[in-house]
């Protein structure tokens, strides 16, 4: 079923009445990961305190993962893959119990495949902040009730702290690499610069070194239109009935969000200006078919994600200044040792391919020397989650440097 496919992943179609037939029913008040719900392949590291950059701190931080391979007894094929925005630990498997999509790097990650896990040892973790098992806004805190709004402000910093700190309760002192494209491509660029005797090889993909304002301008909107969602109710919706919670303001942050991430030429080539039905769009009832696409993929997110966890990873997001305190981007990512990849996409206009080269200038242990690698697709910022055959190659590159 659709519903049941990371749209991130897939190039954009249209939305078919069984499509429509999938989302019949009221959604939840959050779409989070909760107590009780079943684990799947997910596994769970407590992790004591978590200090924050900002202030404040998580008294009992938990993070979910998932791991495939086998770890050498040496430790030194581990690597450590993490996710985007709007992802979660399930980077490889079908959807099933605890997991309602699909693995979102399925065509990279497995035996035989690029990221081959008869070689590496590959652990995801869900990120500080997340809905899927990880400590975040859903979560139960110290006094039986969710974080909600009380939950603190996080940094990229900070989440990468709370994977530091995960790496330590899995024995895991250096990585080969570490890899994350989007959100995570800020975390894997974070852990090159502030943790450089943590990791050998490091893939920063399609991501910039700092949040712009044009960046945090889009963000902006995104978390408004949850907030005024009557439903959002301050950020205390949990104990809403189905329907009742603000699925409206968090679908239409992700449809805002997806104009972002797919490129002008994909929608226009695969919608063009089709009606979705018979019925006219021009003054009738009927919808465009693009409109129809966003609105089912608005819908369906929310079945899967929590709206105070959007609102806290956005936030982190614009935190983001790798520079930042460290006498600018240029000394920052002087700091790093790491081999390393930077790849960009010609269609990105979330992350432009400028983003990627002011990286690849900066990092001494560019594989491409001061260029970053730019592949060509039409699918914009979402490239590198499906352009498999593109992207895999380069890893592959970094991994045998």
């Amino acid at each position: 079923m659709d519903w049941q496919t990371p749209e991130d992943s897939v190039p954009s179609s249209f939305i078919t009445e069984a499509n429509s037939r999938a989302l019949l029913g009221k959604p939840p008040a959050t779409g989070a990961w909760r107590e009780g719900d079943p684990a799947g392949r997910r596994r769970f590291a407590s992790l004591g305190t978590l200090p924050l950059e900002r202030g404040g701190h998580i008294p009992h931080l938990r993070v979910a993962f998932e791991t495939w391979g086998e770890l050498d007894d040496d430790g030194a094929n581990a690597i450590l893959v993490l996710h985007a925005l709007t992802g979660d630990s399930h980077l490889v498997g079908p959807p099933g119990l605890g997991h309602p999509t699909a693995g979102w790097w399925s065509g990279l990650v497995g035996p035989g495949r690029y990221i081959d896990t008869n070689r590496w040892f590959v652990v995801a973790p869900n990120m500080l902040g997340g809905c899927q098992g990880t400590t975040g806004p859903s979560s139960h805190t110290t006094d039986g009730f969710e974080w909600g709004p009380r939950f603190p402000y996080i940094t990229i910093r900070d989440q990468v702290d709370a994977q530091v700190a995960l790496s330590d309760s899995l024995g895991i002192r250096r990585w080969a690499a570490v890899i994350g494209g989007s959100m995570g491509g800020m975390h894997s660029l974070e852990w090159a610069v502030g943790h450089p005797d943590r990791l050998d090889r490091v893939a920063v993909l399609a991501a910039p070194p700092l949040s712009s304002a044009d960046q945090i301008a889009l963000n902006s909107v995104q978390i408004e239109a949850i907030r005024m969602d009557e439903r959002f109710a301050g950020g205390d919706y949990y104990e809403a009935a189905d329907g009742e919670g603000p699925y409206r303001g968090l679908a239409l942050a992700r449809r805002m969000a997806l104009l972002n991430y797919r490129s002008p030429a994909e929608l226009n080539a695969r919608f063009q200006r089709s009606w979705q039905s018979e019925i006219s769009p021009l003054g009738d009832t009927g919808r465009f078919a693009v409109e129809s696409y966003l609105d089912f993929h608005g819908n369906k997110f929310t079945r899967r994600f929590d709206a105070n966890s959007y609102i806290t990873l956005v936030e982190a997001m614009n935190s983001h200044d790798i520079g930042r305190d460290r006498g600018g981007i240029d000394a920052a990512l002087g700091r790093a040792t790491a081999k390393a990849l930077v790849l960009g996409i010609d269609s990105d206009r979330l992350f432009p391919v400028p983003d990627q080269r002011l990286i690849a200038r900066g990092l001494s242990g560019n594989i491409d020397g001061d260029d970053a690698v730019v592949i060509h697709s039409d699918f914009g910022h979402d490239g590198f989650l499906i352009e498999d055959d593109l992207v895999g190659p380069q890893l592959v590159r970094l991994l045998e440097s």
